[in-house]
């Protein structure tokens, strides 16, 4: 039961959860005697729903990829990966460590033909509906290559979970112009662009992320998980602000009363309590990866999210669409 709050967070959650949902089965892993003297509020019906493996080892919040790979073999993210490999379970949820649960998800599960690594994809906000961004923060680092393997992925997600056939693919920069971003993603332009699979539209700006000019946002972990974080954090400040100058004179408190379930919505739509967390996309499984600090309504709605997942076999209709796109650039290339 990961994350930094650990089981007051996440148990609670995973207990709401499968109560909400009948058709939900659930695999808490941990401290088994710590789990056990918080279920009994279940009912026989939802128990009978609930299996529980002991894992008390834990592996910390900063453990790097070597110190995953090598750690506390009863570490509940272990053990919890050992059961997604051995298919005793559909799908895997945590808020743990991001380096660990990339490192572990690459050496206990396999990757989809085709692929290197896996990115963090998240769906966000826009104002016609959501785009998916990708990578999140599961690569700092990324080569052309892999940004191009990211737009297959997130062409294939919106594919497989939206009924998008044709989803427009854009790579976040510092500008529109084609002399803008790195030399990585000048070339990983080129190879997208190049790519008769892909939709590709150019390059985005931060200013229109949320704009729903494009279907899927390609990006490194680095700017991925600074954009997210940054907008995360100006929805949160300009509520305040708003607040704070709303109360200033009585008019105007008049004015925050009316106004004030719009300026909730608009600041819940950027919260992880809204999207719950990320799909570790590339893996041949469903893993979610929800934020280290969820609260307790925003690791439920990751274990909901894993679950539609499942419901809508998002990784079969990844692997699809993926061997027909693969399968034709083999082709094109003989």
């Amino acid at each position: 039961m990961s994350g930094d709050f650990g089981p007051r967070v996440t148990l609670p959650a995973a207990l709401a959860a499968l109560s909400a949902h009948p058709r939900l089965h659930l695999h808490l892993v941990g401290d088994a005697p710590q789990i056990e003297t918080q279920i009994d509020t279940l009912d026989a019906g939802n128990r009978q729903r609930l299996s529980i493996t002991h894992a008390p080892g834990v592996l910390p919040m900063d453990a790097s990829t070597r110190d995953a790979l090598r750690g506390a073999q009863d570490s509940s993210l272990h053990s919890t990966f050992k059961l997604l490999a051995e298919q005793r379970v559909a799908g895997l949820v945590s808020a743990g460590s991001t380096a660990a649960l990339m490192a572990l998800g690459r050496q206990r599960v396999s990757m989809l033909p085709g692929f290197g690594r896996p990115a963090l994809c998240s769906p966000i906000p826009s104002e016609v509906g959501s785009s998916y961004m990708l990578d999140l923060g599961a690569n700092v680092e990324a080569d052309s290559q892999s940004l191009h393997e990211f737009g297959l992925l997130g062409s294939a997600l919106a594919r497989a979970l939206d009924g998008n056939e044709a989803p427009r693919v854009a790579l976040l920069s510092n500008g529109i112009e084609a002399s803008k971003g790195n030399t990585a993603m000048r070339e990983a332009a080129r190879r997208l662009e190049s790519d008769p699979s892909i939709n590709y539209v150019g390059y985005i700006e931060g200013s229109t992320l949320y704009s729903g000019h494009v279907d899927v946002i390609v990006c490194d972990g680095l700017l991925g998980n600074v954009a997210l974080k940054t907008a995360e954090g100006t929805a949160h400040y300009a509520a305040g602000a708003l607040a704070q100058s709303f109360s200033r004179h009585w008019w105007l408190r008049l004015l925050a009363t009316a106004a004030a379930p719009a300026l909730r919505e608009i600041e819940s739509a950027l919260s992880a309590d809204l999207h719950g967390g990320a799909f570790l996309l590339g893996l041949d499984g469903v893993v979610v990866k929800s934020h280290g600090a969820s609260s307790s309504v925003a690791f439920g709605a990751a274990v909901e999210q894993a679950a539609r997942c499942i419901e809508q076999d998002m990784v079969l209709g990844l692997a699809r669409y993926l061997d027909k796109t693969l399968d034709k650039q083999e082709t094109q290339s003989e």
